[in-house]
């Protein structure tokens, strides 16, 4: 009897101290989280003189280390936002850092008369209505009709429908562009002498303005240069392919320089590893070479995705064309001094199509590079080279 009080005591005054401390604990680290109920004050309920197992019933009462550390564990890391949440609240911050940019300017240049403060130098840019309108009105003019005609479209809708034909051009030139771009790529890859006999020809064709390069296209394309199975294969017509082409034409570059720069990226040793085994060059470029320049190729693609939007709008300028962002631009020009919201509304669809196009290279460059074989890293080129082997072997 008198070893059960003995014992019933030092394992209610261990209980009490461990009791404590998980409190403590709670209050400091575990509060913080809702998920986490507070531990009750007193685990420990003191066995009645008689019962047996007084040490076995103590001990389950006690919290336990292992309960303890796995809490610490698990709560030791405080839970993050996902991280599409987090680009979306800082490209918001960005926009509305802007905003309030355009608003302040707009204010400080209406308040000092047009000048800079505390001075008499005049500011960049006057502050009218006329040059800078106010950010409400640019997008009240977005679901105001067009003109004053009864069925008039509001201005929303028929920049919609021109940036879908524009976008239809520029992705006919993003393709063209790229495929021709790769496979420039692949061929300065393989022969340095084509490299440079070609390379100066390549660099010297984004010298030439292409504001005077375009004009001469589509006389091209009105005289029936292109294919006709070419030109009906993207469900255009010959004017239509006039502008991919001149879209292509920036699209091409940056994707021969960055293809290049990546077919080239693995290792010479594994390069020669996979020539020991007898490999043939189409081998080696499907294998190796092409699977190590993919992190290179998307980041090329996503700059001439906004390329080939900025050559499908210059292209439909001269074209001619009754659609597109390039005569919805043209035309609201002519009448900016009445109305230069339009023309301010126009810009701005013009950039969302612009980062719309780059936001599904994006897209398509996650999907690819998680799939297989292509979710382990691909600047190990040593790992791509024995992998490749491997492949042949079997």
């Amino acid at each position: 009897m008198e070893w059960d009080a003995r014992s019933s005591n030092l394992y209610k005054h261990i209980g009490l101290r461990l009791a404590y401390l998980e409190w403590l604990y709670w209050l400091l680290f575990a509060a913080k989280c809702p998920r986490h109920d507070p531990p009750p004050l007193w685990p420990y309920r003191a066995p009645t003189p008689g019962q047996k197992g007084v040490a076995l019933r103590a001990t389950r009462a006690i919290p336990t280390i292992s309960a303890v550390t796995a809490a610490s564990v698990n709560l030791g890391h405080p839970r993050r936002l996902p991280r599409w949440l987090v680009k979306s609240l800082v490209f918001a911050a960005i926009l509305f850092g802007l905003v309030l940019g355009w608003e302040t300017y707009k204010a400080i240049g209406e308040a000092t008369g047009g000048t800079i403060p505390f001075t008499n130098f005049g500011l960049p840019v006057r502050t009218n209505d006329t040059s800078m309108p106010h950010v409400a009105d640019i997008l009240s003019s977005l679901f105001r009709p067009v003109s004053t005609a009864r069925n008039a479209d509001l201005l929303v809708v028929l920049l919609a429908k021109n940036a879908l034909v524009t976008w239809h051009r520029a992705a006919v030139g993003f393709v063209l562009g790229s495929v021709t771009g790769f496979g420039l790529g692949a061929l300065f890859a393989r022969s340095r002498l084509i490299e440079r006999g070609v390379m100066p020809f390549v660099v010297a064709s984004q010298t030439i303005p292409l504001i005077a390069l375009a004009p001469m296209i589509v006389i091209w394309g009105g005289s029936g240069a292109w294919p006709p199975f070419l030109v009906n294969a993207f469900f255009l017509d010959n004017t239509g392919f006039s502008v991919a082409v001149i879209s292509a034409y920036l699209t091409f570059f940056p994707v021969t320089i960055n293809s290049l720069r990546g077919l080239r990226s693995p290792d010479p040793k594994a390069v020669e590893l996979m020539r020991s085994y007898a490999a043939t060059e189409t081998q080696i470029l499907t294998k190796l070479r092409m699977p190590a320049s993919l992190p290179y190729v998307f980041t090329a693609l996503k700059i001439s995705a906004t390329a080939s939007v900025i050559g499908a709008i210059i292209g439909e300028l001269p074209a001619g064309l009754g659609d597109g962002l390039g005569r919805s631009l043209l035309t609201f020009s002519y009448y900016y001094v009445s109305g230069p919201e339009k023309l301010f509304a126009s810009i701005i669809v013009s950039a969302l199509l612009g980062i719309t196009f780059v936001g599904l290279v994006a897209l398509a460059e996650k999907l690819v590079m998680q799939r297989g074989h292509l979710a382990r890293r691909l600047d190990d080129a040593n790992h791509l080279g024995g992998n490749a082997v491997a492949e042949l072997v079997e």
